[in-house]
């Protein structure tokens, strides 16, 4: 196998990037942000995952850095369990801690931080960087994301459309509301629908809150700066539960951010020419899977095994295609069945219905 491009230094091409180092497949990775760029906030990995990650990370390190869930309990906004379940293997861990422990695997020499990569328009199959530079490599492996310009260059035809479901999310170091936590996922409903309030517990001094919000209901019509953001936050959820009350009038929001949710309307081919495409630049999923990460890591894990058995770069991709796709045409459908119960009335949503999609 000759040289790879890996295109993005996120989860996705970080764990790609640690198969071929694992397999001594020769790569070279292509990161537009900055080394200390650790944007982002927390993931919950199913056992799936954590089975995918224990391939090319020790364990132990990981399970030193997160926390184990012990149940799923839904409430009403004011309070009231609404359902109980027990999770098994379920584990959140923060985007930060998880992108520095895929890191320690990289060689420096293997990563080039502030390069934007994007196609040649003159060689088919080919990527350049900013400069007019080309990439020496024989093939490409795009993980730039749910909103890949390298992928919208390559499929012009390709819709994308917003989700009616926005985020906000914050995690925030502090002991005190750590302490009063148990390891549960705990979320929130208004009676009303379209609007939760999620809380995680990842360390004994770190903890991840979410509020996932119908965008056509609860609109934010001001600048989403920081202040604003917080503002809308202690306004919404005043009347809350007091749990959920006083966690949002005790963070820091400094690490506050919105994220706007986006879903391709039809899937593009996961593969084009020399190039092929991983985790959220092949197949966006919508939060409420709970799945990128895990999908990420078994993209990885199977697109390796395929370079590795196949003789023929082409036949390699499409096995992967061939592998992938129908899991993750199961996880859009759960994604958008677990949308259109957010969107109703808390009476009309589905008793018991756990936010991660299973295939």
């Amino acid at each position: 196998m000759n040289k790879i491009a890996v295109v993005g230094a996120g989860i996705s091409g970080l764990s790609m990037a640690n198969y071929l180092e694992k397999y001594q497949l020769d790569y070279h990775i292509y990161e537009r942000r900055k080394k200390d760029d650790l944007t982002g906030h927390g993931f919950l990995l199913p056992k799936e995952g954590i089975e995918h990650l224990s391939q090319i990370i020790d364990p132990s390190v990981l399970f030193e850095q997160g926390n184990f869930l012990k149940k799923y309990i839904r409430y009403s906004h004011k309070g009231k369990i609404l359902a109980e379940k027990d999770l098994q293997n379920v584990f959140v861990i923060s985007r930060s801690t998880l992108i520095r422990i895929l890191s320690q695997n990289i060689p420096p020499e293997k990563i080039s931080y502030g390069e934007t990569v994007v196609p040649c328009t003159t060689q088919k199959g080919k990527l350049k960087k900013q400069d007019g530079t080309y990439i020496d490599a024989d093939m490409a492996i795009v993980s730039d994301g749910s909103k890949s310009r390298i992928r919208r260059e390559m499929f012009k035809d390709e819709t994308m459309r917003t989700v009616r479901e926005n985020e906000i999310v914050n995690i925030i170091k502090c002991k005190d509301i750590a302490a009063r936590l148990e390891s549960n996922f705990m979320k929130y409903h208004h009676e009303d629908g379209g609007l939760t309030f999620g809380i995680l517990k990842i360390s004994e001094d770190t903890v991840l809150w979410y509020s996932q919000f119908d965008n056509e209901k609860y609109r934010i019509f001001e600048e989403p700066t920081t202040e604003n953001l917080k503002k809308y936050m202690f306004e919404i959820f005043e009347d809350w539960d007091p749990m959920v009350s006083s966690i949002v009038k005790g963070s820091n929001y400094d690490n506050i951010h919105l994220w706007k949710v986006y879903e391709l309307e039809q899937l593009n081919p996961f593969y084009k020419d020399h190039i092929v495409f991983i985790g959220d630049a092949a197949h966006p999923l919508i939060p409420f899977t709970s799945q990128g990460v895990t999908s990420a890591l078994k993209d990885s894990a199977t697109l390796t095994r395929y370079l590795k058995s196949e003789k023929n770069r082409t036949d390699a991709f499409r096995k992967y295609e061939a592998e992938r796709k129908p899991e993750i045409e199961i996880h859009i459908r759960n994604g958008r069945i677990l949308l259109d119960q957010f969107l109703k009335p808390l009476h009309l949503q589905t008793e018991n219905i756990i936010p991660i999609s299973y295939k």
